[in-house]
């Protein structure tokens, strides 16, 4: 197979300003024909050479995440210049330069090459699977499909901006309790590395029996260091484990029942999910996207694999002429409040708005649980510190105590 030669190139806008990006071509005079194609004026097209300084180097497993973030502003801008009447090959390009993800830009670059080929937008989109969602691939397979793709596109970013913006206020409710988890559990070892065993050798000088609680931690002192290295290790493999696994229907179909059975957190695991399915249809629906095509992939982008399955038996009653409340009604994860909304805008055909309604109940219902959890959990972590530092404290000092009270005893 003959690999074309790859150039790079630096051009000036209309607005004056200078790009450079890649381009594939047969020689440099295509190039530069490619380079004019796009709008801007070439300035220089050489050879490209992956080498020394300028090599790109991949860890496998460790690459860089396209985050919903990195999409939500792509869209928009993309949206924004699509607007305007520039080209889908232009905004590409000026996309690919000003991206601040090297993996998304990487990504548009290759999809501007593939439509420069002749490929379809969304099709080009499609191939890879791991940077654009199926969402917003189908999403704006309709737009181009329709001749409204800055509408898709609008919808897209609006889509990522809430889902940002939701994920946002989740993680900073969690990031203090977590810090605090992991404060813990660093003050932990270190006290049964560095501190008991001093203790220890004191507590050896004296003779005396040990009370419970300092014997417990005198053990644990003892076994740390072979404990410890094990524990980093069964992390370590656990979490390439997780990450390896954790899309699988299997594992899936086990974890996230149990997800959402868990106290206050499963409650807000559902929220979120429905919110998701809520939205994700809703501009699905909004777009055009064929709804049985709509319904698989509101499952997948719910986040829930109990959303998933239900979604499946939805599109079988949607299949055979039944609705879509219907089979809703019967799954548990769903409150009536929500079956009774879409069985109201499906007999209005108003289906679509009532998602929408729907999806910014559970937004607001979400960012409230999540307000509520970090004003409960911040006293709860505080005062789980403070029990297990001063309870390791207070353990070590018994012995003290108790012969404190002898000697007083004997005297």
């Amino acid at each position: 197979m003959t690999t074309v030669p790859t150039f790079e190139y630096r051009a000036r806008n209309a607005a004056g300003r200078m790009v450079k990006g890649r381009v594939e071509a047969a020689n440099a005079s295509l190039a530069a024909s490619k380079v004019a194609a796009m709008g801007v004026t070439p300035v220089d097209v050489r050879p490209y050479s992956a080498t020394g300084l300028r090599m790109e180097l991949e860890i496998p497993g460790f690459k860089k995440r396209v985050k919903a973030k990195d999409l939500a502003i792509m869209s928009r801008q993309m949206s924004t210049m699509v607007s305007a009447g520039l080209s889908i090959v232009s905004t590409l390009a000026i996309l690919a330069e000003q991206t601040e993800n090297p993996r998304l830009a990487k990504t548009l670059g290759e999809v501007r090459s593939d439509i420069e080929q002749g490929r379809g937008f969304s099709d080009s989109l499609a191939r890879h699977p791991d940077v654009f969602p199926p969402l917003m691939v189908n999403l704006l397979r309709a737009g181009e499909t329709g001749g409204f793709l800055d509408r898709s596109l609008d919808t897209v970013a609006v889509n990522f901006e809430k889902e940002v913006k939701l994920m946002g206020s989740i993680k900073s409710a969690l990031t203090y309790p977590v810090i605090v988890l992991i404060i813990s559990i660093v003050g932990v070892i270190g006290m049964l590395l560095f501190i008991v065993p001093v203790f220890k050798g004191m507590f050896e000088s004296l003779g005396s029996q040990l009370p419970a609680p300092t014997q417990i931690l005198v053990t644990l002192s003892e076994i740390m260091p072979i404990l410890a290295p094990v524990l980093i290790v069964l992390i370590v493999a656990g979490t390439i484990w997780w990450r390896r696994n954790k899309r699988k229907d299997s594992v899936r179909a086990v974890v996230d029942p149990i997800r959402l059975r868990v106290p206050v957190f499963g409650k807000l695991q559902a929220k979120l999910a429905i919110s998701r399915f809520s939205r994700n249809f809703a501009a699905m629906m909004g777009s055009g996207v064929p709804i049985l095509r709509a319904l698989s992939i509101v499952g997948e982008t719910s986040g829930s694999y109990v959303i998933e399955r239900a979604m499946t038996r939805v599109a079988d009653s949607v299949r055979a002429g039944g609705s879509i409340a219907g089979p809703l009604a019967t799954e548990p994860v769903f409150p009536s409040m929500v079956t009774q909304m879409i069985a109201v805008g499906e007999n209005a055909g108003a289906l679509e708005p009532m998602l929408d309604k729907i999806a910014d109940f559970y937004d607001a219902e979400v960012e409230s649980m999540t307000e509520q959890l970090t004003t409960l959990i911040e006293p709860l972590m505080i005062a789980f510190l403070g029990i297990v530092i001063g309870g390791m404290v207070v353990a070590l000092y018994l012995p003290m105590f108790s012969l404190i009270g002898e000697v007083s005893g004997s005297g």
